[in-house]
């Protein structure tokens, strides 16, 4: 019995010894000498154990037959990739091949044995052991005295993971956009013992000054540690917590990266390990906090900016939103971060010798409100008014855009106007920081240029055509002349004869506002004495009406309650401004009666009636009919926020004062009826307006009321136009309030349920989140979170992305 266990032992401690090996080397997925990986096979890549991570070729999206040797997240649906190697050298076709050589380089190759990439090694002094895929994100090359011969942490590209860290010689460079890993413009690096984020030249590659630093001067490295903190430990040991600020990480639940954007913006991610299938990256911590400010705060040279030259920078949640300014287009339509072009080219014959402008009657001035280009003036007027801005640069060859400060918010009370020339650099947009605006000079549409070709006295043939051709165009002119004359004739007396008819309809044009000007006698024969109703508003009781021919046929004519004993100026402003707002998505006023007491407005007559109707209806409207009209709301409440002369806030959007025309364009009504802003005075304190469920929380605490009111009240009204429900009387009990339901669907990974007996939008399920998510964002409890218009704008069509909006419901939501 003794014998037979101490032979046991032995025996034992081979098995157990044995086994050990082979779990050692299944947790490791041990990579041998020789082992080599395709991209013939999609599938086939080397996993970290636990499954996390995986090592491999990876595909270049939109790229056919591309492929980058990366690292990425294996277990999530996007494959967020965190490590690549051949980013200037992508492999190009399947039979390409990576492979663990027997001098402990990992070395790609394609089908042709052309090498495109290889590892550099940290010591030459050990023979290769085996290599693996680490679950902490590394790839590591080990040796028989068990040292790393090398390890992907320690040449790291954009993204650092948990366990990570950055030495005082090392950095990180973004890719170069969102579907490129080529080398980008932006930086993260350690300079003179400061952590910096600067651009980079593309040209030389050489860096410009930083636009954006850590801390102190005193730093040596940058740690991303094990718990999801990212920390600088100083040069004495000490460590000083960068992110996050405001939350604890939950490594046991969580995925962490931390990534240089292609934009410039330094970020800390966060994913959960156990999705349901719906998630996406979250952000927990980024800086700068607004890098298009980061660009113009600072004078010195920073480079071009995020959105490259002559375009305009605005931040949203961190991520720059480029757009071009009037009178310039995007130089890459697929990626607004190139910079604009300008769409009139200049030639030498435009400029006279001394440097003035040719026939400045060609131009014409648009202007662009809280916006600037801080750089690189060429000429200063102080004192300035903005006649005077306009006319020093128009009559200056070189100017392509004044910037002009308002004399009422300037200390002095005189105004300033920045003379700047092409091309344009760090250009700003900032509604709550610019108390500026940019006048540009294009050229105007009806302008064209006339080249005239000198003859050539030596072609006796030639002068010979063209005097038979003078002397048929000659005789052919005079018998025009004559027919024209007739016709004309004709058409007078055809005038003359409708003009008797029209002879009791006793409307005139009010040339100060360009609009019509009716006797409440006309109207009320019109709407046959306000026989037929169409609808009831805050403002007051809409009729039908039917004009002359002349006059544009049907109307609905507004008797306006509210102001039916105001002063008559007052009116006349409203009125004023409301007729001078001329947009695709707005109802248009074709007159006004000022009679007395009798305050009315005559609109064109829209022939399918209100949103409300359409959507609230007993047939359920096509889906894409209704993306049309969403679409058209925010381009319509965009141009009265930003476009039109006398900014404007509706303060009563809702789906009664949406107008469908015979093609069902949506058009915004009852616009200018509330009270109207002044240019650069964009906060107001007033009394509560709006309707019930559509109103933004604002109203009700007394803070300064903004645009941001509409677009609270447009979110409601999207997720209307999402649902085919009323924001307050959804038919389930659960759902009481729309926007409450709908956020609860969308936390919940369950928005198809807004939209679960409509096929057409179940069939569209991408496009409906993404309108869900951009209604989510506008009716955030938090003003200054809501996107403006524009952006709204830009989203619907696809121009920005949307990113992960937080709970509406808490006021101070991180982003």
């Amino acid at each position: 019995m003794i014998s037979t266990l101490f032979l046991s032992y032995p025996f034992l401690f081979i098995l157990v010894s044995i086994h050990g090996i082979l779990a050692t080397v299944h947790a490791q997925r041990s990579i041998s000498v020789g082992d080599f990986l395709s991209a013939n096979d999609k599938n086939m890549n080397w996993q970290s154990p636990s499954g996390d991570f995986a090592f491999g070729f990876h595909p270049i999206a939109g790229k056919k037959n591309l492929f980058i040797l990366a690292i990425w997240y294996a277990k999530i649906p996007e494959r967020t990739i965190v490590w690549y190697a051949n980013r200037e050298n992508p492999a190009t076709d399947r039979d390409s091949k990576v492979e663990l050589t027997r001098t402990g380089h990992l070395v790609l190759k394609d089908a042709k044995d052309k090498e495109l990439w290889r590892s550099e090694s940290i010591t030459n002094d050990s023979q290769v052991s085996h290599a693996a895929m680490l679950d902490t994100g590394n790839f590591v090359i080990a040796s028989n005295n068990s040292s790393n011969i090398w390890e992907s942490f320690k040449y790291p590209t954009d993204t650092i993971l948990p366990t990570q860290e950055l030495d005082a010689d090392g950095s990180l460079l973004s890719a170069l956009h969102e579907t490129s890993y080529n080398k980008g413009k932006y930086q993260l690096r350690f300079d003179e013992g400061s952590l910096i984020l600067n651009q980079i030249d593309m040209f030389t590659r050489k860096p410009y000054n930083d636009y954006f630093s850590f801390g102190t001067g005193s730093h040596s490295r940058l740690i991303f540690n094990k718990s999801g903190y990212i920390q600088i430990q100083n040069s004495n040991g000490s460590l000083l917590n960068l992110a996050p600020e405001n939350a604890v990480p939950k490594p046991e639940s969580n995925y962490y990266r931390a990534t240089l954007n292609f934009y410039g913006v330094f970020t800390l991610y966060s994913y959960p390990r156990n999705p349901s299938g719906r998630e996406s990256w979250s952000v927990l911590w980024f800086r700068p906090r607004d890098i298009c400010r980061s660009f113009v705060d600072i004078t010195a040279t920073l480079g071009n900016g995020p959105c490259g030259y002559n375009s305009f920078c605005e931040a949203i949640n961190g991520r720059p939103s480029c757009t071009c300014p009037p009178g310039f287009s995007f130089l890459d339509v697929n990626n607004p971060y190139t910079g604009c072009k300008q769409d009139y080219t200049s030639y030498p014959g435009d400029c006279k010798p001394d440097g003035s402008t040719i026939r400045e009657d060609r131009f014409e001035f648009k202007s662009m409100s809280f916006a600037d280009f801080p750089f690189s003036d060429y000429g200063i007027l102080q004192p300035a008014t903005e006649l005077e801005c306009r006319q020093s640069c128009l009559l200056d060859c070189s100017c392509a855009v004044a910037i002009l400060q308002d004399p009422t918010l300037s200390a002095d009370g005189s105004g300033t106007c920045w003379k700047k020339k092409l091309p344009l650099s760090n250009g700003w947009f900032d509604r709550d920081a610019l108390d500026r605006t940019a006048l540009f000079k294009v050229p105007k549409s009806n302008a064209s240029r006339t080249n005239q070709a000198a003859p050539n006295p030596s072609n006796e043939n030639q002068n010979q055509v063209i005097l038979i051709l003078s002397v048929i165009l000659g005789t052919s002119a005079i018998f025009n002349f004559f027919f024209l004359v007739a016709v004309s004739l004709i058409f007078f007396c055809l005038y003359q004869r409708r003009l008797r008819y029209l002879d009791g309809f006793s409307s005139r044009r009010d040339l100060e506002t360009n609009l019509r000007s009716f006797t409440y006698k006309d109207l009320e024969q019109a709407t046959n004495r306000f026989k037929e109703e169409l609808g009831r508003g805050a403002f007051g009781t809409v009729y039908k009406g039917e004009l002359p021919s002349s006059y544009g046929n049907y109307v609905a004519v507004k008797k306006l309650e509210r102001f039916a004993k105001e002063g008559e100026n007052e009116f006349k402003t409203e009125v004023k401004v409301i007729g001078q707002t001329h947009h695709k998505n707005l109802v248009r006023l074709l007159g006004y009666c000022d009679e007395g007491e009798n305050r009315l407005l005559v609109y064109d007559f829209m022939q399918n009636g209100t949103l409300a109707s359409f959507l609230f209806g007993v047939l359920r409207p096509s889906w894409q009919r209704r993306l049309q009209i969403a679409s058209g709301i925010a381009k319509g409440l965009t141009y009265l926020h930003e476009e039109c002369n006398t900014q404007i806030i509706h303060c009563d959007i809702k789906p009664q004062n949406i107008l469908l025309d015979d093609s069902f364009t949506a058009k915004i009504s009852d616009f200018g009826l509330s009270k109207l802003l002044i240019n650069n005075n964009t906060r107001t304190l007033t009394g509560i307006r709006g309707t019930k469920g559509y109103v933004a929380p604002e109203w009700f605490r007394n803070t300064p009321v903004t645009v941001k009111v509409d677009v609270y009240s447009f979110g409601v009204v999207l997720l209307e136009i999402i649902c085919c429900r009323r924001c307050v009387e959804v038919e389930m009990e659960e759902a009481t309030i729309l926007t409450e339901w709908a956020y609860e669907c969308y936390s919940e990974g369950i928005v198809a349920k807004l939209v679960e007996n409509d096929e057409e939008a179940r069939s569209d399920v991408v496009k409906a989140e993404m309108l869900l998510k951009v209604a989510i964002w506008c009716v955030q409890e938090n003003p200054f979170l809501r996107p403006s218009m524009r952006t709204v704008t830009m989203m619907l069509d696809g121009a920005v992305q949307v990113p992960t909006p937080p709970c509406p419901f808490l006021v101070d939501s991180m982003i």
